[in-house]
């Protein structure tokens, strides 16, 4: 695949999960990747990965739910492989207990990294991508965004609004060709499934394949559309 060869990627939550899987593909797909998670040591390992592959990438460490450290994070990133033409937010947390024992610190974390670190980084990158005239961003949603799930109310909560996001962004730029989507996987085999007593759907790759899709393929009128995955 080469349908994004000259494109510059920054994907979120790009150590592990999906967020590896994505950058993976993204890479196969011609894009410079860059891959941004809290954890230095693991985007330093995909980014080698990638960079073993011939992909150009490089390693960003930054809390989303910062918009200080993202400032610094997205210079980084265009100085190092270029203006950001496709946007994954994929970082996100899962924090599963009842509403009376969740404190105010635990709901707005959930939200700061779910909600709106996709909302710090498509404000940094969105513009230049409508200036530009071509643009992809695709916010990995959940299934839970559709779904109330008892115990989960702080990640229920961000990931509606997140939808809500995706569809209200892909209004206002949709005249400048710039795409936004959001994907909704139900179960995914990764750490973060671990311990709910869930078992998985589908793993990370098959959420990175429709994400790719995405970005390569997916028609101008698919914007907007919140693309639920059931394995």
């Amino acid at each position: 695949m080469s349908g994004l060869a000259g494109r510059v990627a920054l994907v979120t939550g790009g150590s592990r999960g999906i967020g590896r899987a994505v950058a993976e593909r993204l890479g196969e797909a011609g894009a410079a990747v860059a891959v941004l998670s809290t954890s230095e040591p693991g985007s330093l390992a995909v980014a080698d990965a990638l960079r073993s592959r011939g992909v150009r990438s490089l390693a960003v460490a930054a809390d989303v739910a910062d918009p200080v450290a993202l400032d610094a994070a997205v210079a980084t990133v265009e100085r190092g492989l270029g203006p950001v033409d496709v946007l994954v937010n994929d970082a996100g947390i899962a924090l599963r207990r009842p509403v009376n024992e969740m404190s105010d610190a635990d709901w707005d974390r959930v939200l700061a990294v779910n909600l709106s670190g996709p909302f710090y980084l498509s404000r940094r990158c969105v513009p230049g991508m409508a200036e530009r005239r071509w643009g992809r961003v695709v916010n990995v949603s959940s299934i839970s965004g559709r779904v109330g799930t008892p115990g989960m109310t702080a990640y229920c909560a961000s990931k509606w609004g997140l939808n809500g996001f995706t569809q209200a962004l892909a209004a206002e730029v949709k005249a400048r060709d710039v795409l936004v989507v959001a994907v909704l996987p139900g179960s995914v085999d990764t750490d973060m499934l671990k311990g709910s007593g869930w078992e998985p759907d589908m793993g990370p790759t098959e959420v990175a394949r429709v994400v790719s899709w995405l970005c390569v393929e997916a028609p101008m009128a698919m914007t907007g559309s919140l693309v639920e995955m059931f394995g």
